[in-house]
């Protein structure tokens, strides 16, 4: 009996073993809160200080510029407190961030996040600034969807969420700056607070 129970403790290791060099599990909570927050202030900052609300395909807005930076400004925030939380946890679990399963993580991610961003400045550059705020959604959901083979489930179950965001957002234009506020803030805090009361506290 005492055999049988050593037995199924060393395939449980074994197993576990295998899913932590398959799967990037270095990916933290706070991160995901913390993007969120940006996101939603990005979202208020757009909305109520520069006065842009996309309600049609071809939007004009003398602040255009500034909400483009805005968005690189959130993006870069958001990717560096990723980085950091992540890394800091995976000191803490003894791991190395930088690794084959994270390459291949961000290879996955890469392809549609890659193809969207350009299709997004082409969007931009021809005057449809109604389709960013659904494009984003739509290919950072399908590079979530892609990532998740490498990772826990829930990051392609929030990829889901934010293609179906996308689309809707792709019929309600003039809802769709308030949707990616849903997508980006709602959803990445929500989904932030699940992962550190499921898998860090």
């Amino acid at each position: 009996m005492k055999e049988e129970q050593d037995y199924i403790k060393d395939i449980a290791e074994i197993r576990s073993m295998m899913e932590r060099s398959s799967k990037f599990l270095s990916l933290s909570g706070w991160a995901g809160i913390m993007a969120g927050l940006y996101a939603l202030a990005g979202a208020y900052i757009a909305h109520n200080l520069l006065g842009f609300n996309p309600d049609e395909l071809f939007y004009a807005s003398p602040n255009l510029a500034n909400v483009a930076w805005l968005a690189v400004g959130i993006l870069v925030l958001a990717l560096v407190t990723a980085i950091y939380f992540s890394k800091r946890k995976a000191d803490g679990n003894g791991e190395n961030i930088w690794n084959t399963t994270s390459r291949r993580l961000l290879s996955s991610m890469a392809i549609p996040l890659v193809a969207g961003g350009v299709l997004i400045l082409v969007l931009l550059a021809k005057g449809l600034i109604g389709l960013l705020a659904p494009l984003m959604l739509l290919f950072y959901g399908l590079a979530l969807v892609n990532a998740g083979r490498y990772t826990i489930t829930e990051v392609k179950i929030m990829g889901f969420v934010q293609i179906a965001l996308g689309l809707v957002s792709a019929w309600f234009i003039e809802y769709g700056l308030l949707l990616w506020a849903v997508g980006f803030g709602a959803v990445h805090m929500m989904y932030g607070i699940y992962m550190y009361f499921s898998y860090e506290r």
